[in-house]
């Protein structure tokens, strides 16, 4: 009776295990079936909700299911997109990641549930915002290049603002500082990219880097002009500013805006979910949208973004052993 009992226990046992492998394929078929949360890490408003909600309008009507935005800002980002990070690979949580969170904070907080690129799965880039330099109407820096002389005559005595310490126009600013030798200092406000551009309105700072969102209106109303933009390209939204790119330094740090999933997603699923996004970015509409709010698009899946991440952190990396000599 025992020798019975337990040949039954492993025949269940191979047909229980046998059902586990059937299911899978047919749930990676029926994907999805029910609403996607879609976690973005940041607060309402800013430069990552518009984006974010508009990839998701339309990225319903491609997969045919309510997508769910959930902001959950906190710790520099890393609150939101740990919650990515851990949830479950079933293709019904992805969210949004920025260079600055996938690829700095690893950097600066231990413990994080990602450490690198080969924490999460790597879906698709939505595109660039490149941060600008501003600097009011009536400065003496008419260019660019003005500005360069002065901070290579007076070390440290320029001073601009910027949102946040170590936020995407900070490390901008510091990349720039350790490519060209120069020591520009950066001033950071915790009031966001506003209360940065209205001390550069007051003279409380030379100028201020942030994006372009922040200070068109002001340009727009004659208080303020751009001189530069840290991008390889000229920014379209401010064609006469100087790309950091056509410096002999080359510096170009821009915050990018991806979207990340959980590892271990089954393949048939990621190949829906590339798919849909491939869509979304190559439309008309999302690529309206992106001019209309001064995105930039670069679109890059899969390895392709993975690499460009992996990029980042060297520079980030590079970044953070600069600053650590210069103290």
């Amino acid at each position: 009776m025992g020798l019975a009992f337990n040949r039954r226990n492993v025949l269940l046992a191979v047909a229980g295990i046998a059902a586990l492998g059937a299911a899978g394929p047919t749930q990676a078929q029926e994907w999805p079936n029910r609403d996607i949360t879609f976690i973005v890490p940041y607060a309402p408003g800013g430069s990552t909700d518009p984006i974010s909600r508009k990839f998701c309008e339309i990225l319903e009507k491609e997969l045919k299911v309510k997508l769910i935005v959930e902001n959950k800002p906190g710790a520099s980002a890393t609150i939101g997109t740990g919650a990515v990070v851990r949830a479950a690979p079933d293709g019904y949580t992805i969210g949004l990641g920025s260079n600055s969170s996938l690829a700095y904070q690893p950097l600066e907080m231990k413990g994080l549930a990602w450490k690198d690129t080969d924490g999460y799965q790597s879906i698709v880039k939505l595109a660039d915002l490149p941060s600008i330099l501003g600097v009011p109407a009536d400065s003496r820096f008419k260019t660019f290049d003005d500005f360069i002389a002065e901070a290579r005559k007076n070390p440290g005595k320029l001073k601009v603002s910027v949102s946040g310490l170590r936020t995407t126009p900070d490390l901008a600013m510091q990349h720039f500082n350790k490519q060209s030798g120069l020591r520009v200092t950066t001033v950071p406000f915790t009031g966001g990219g506003g209360e940065a551009l209205l001390a550069a309105l007051g003279g409380r700072v030379d100028g201020s880097v942030g994006f372009g969102a922040t200070m068109k209106g002001q340009v727009d109303a004659g208080k303020l002009r751009v001189i530069a933009t840290f991008s390889n390209d000229k920014y379209f939204l401010f064609p006469d500013a100087k790309p950091t790119g056509e410096t002999p330094w080359k510096s170009a740090v821009r915050t990018a805006y991806y979207v990340i999933a959980p590892k271990g997603i089954p393949q048939p699923i990621l190949d829906k979910l590339f798919a849909a996004s491939k869509k979304v970015l190559e439309g008309e509409d999302f690529k309206a949208f992106a001019v209309a709010n001064g995105y930039t698009m670069d679109p890059k899946f899969g390895d392709d973004m993975k690499k460009e991440l992996m990029d980042y952190e060297r520079q980030f990396k590079e970044v953070n052993d600069f600053l650590e000599s210069a103290k």
